[in-house]
């Protein structure tokens, strides 16, 4: 099992000052062939710095400590739970464009269970970082299956990637589609099968013999 990313303190390196960040998106400015000090760029640098406090906000989160709280108090309940179509937005490592898809993510308890909101907010700490989708796929089920030691963990990623539809070989309308099942879900067809079912895919044979 792939350990999770540790969070941002472990990452070697001073964080550069906000000034700092600011001096950098001029640089790109003057770079792309404008001026940074024209009326209309001249606050452009604090509102990037600003998105990106936003859109990399899951380098300040351990994803663990979201699962931390958990049920047992379930009524005996073993069969499997699921929650689709998180929509999500992240940012291609490559080239630091928006990826923008849903997640599906089920799992079968094994003792407990965790809040559902608790599954979006972790699907969101890992979608806030610089991310490649197949990556991203395996975090988010190998920490439900290291926290919660469920019978079995599927998560299901579809994504449209704008490095490959506004830049490249610009072909919008194309998504990518990744999978990580774990425990049952990857020993049994049959509860892989109910779990794509569930989600829509149940036709899709590249996912139903992973």
């Amino acid at each position: 099992m792939t350990p999770p990313d540790p969070p941002v303190a472990a990452v070697s390196g001073a964080r550069p000052t906000r000034e700092q960040a600011e001096e950098a998106v001029r640089t790109l400015i003057r770079w792309a062939g404008d001026d940074p000090n024209r009326e209309g760029l001249r606050d452009t640098p604090g509102r990037v710095v600003r998105a990106y406090e936003e859109f990399f906000a899951g380098y300040d989160c351990d994803p663990r400590d979201i699962l931390a709280r958990t049920f047992t108090e379930v009524d005996g309940y073993d069969e499997i739970i699921v929650l689709k179509d998180i929509r999500f937005e992240s940012h291609c490592e490559h080239h630091m464009v928006p990826i923008v898809g849903k997640v599906h993510i089920g799992y079968l308890p094994a003792h407990r269970v965790v809040g559902i909101s608790k599954l979006a907010r972790l699907v969101e700490v890992y979608a806030r970082r610089l991310q490649i989708q197949e990556k991203m796929t395996v975090q988010i089920a190998d920490t439900l299956d290291e926290v919660l030691r469920p019978r079995g963990v599927a998560v299901v990623v579809q994504a449209a990637h704008e490095c490959m539809t506004t830049r490249g070989v610009h072909k919008p309308g194309a998504a990518l589609v990744t999978s990580r099942m774990v425990g049952a879900f990857r020993d049994d067809p049959s509860t892989r099968r109910e779990f794509l079912g569930i989600i829509g895919l149940a036709g899709a044979g590249v996912l139903s013999n992973t």
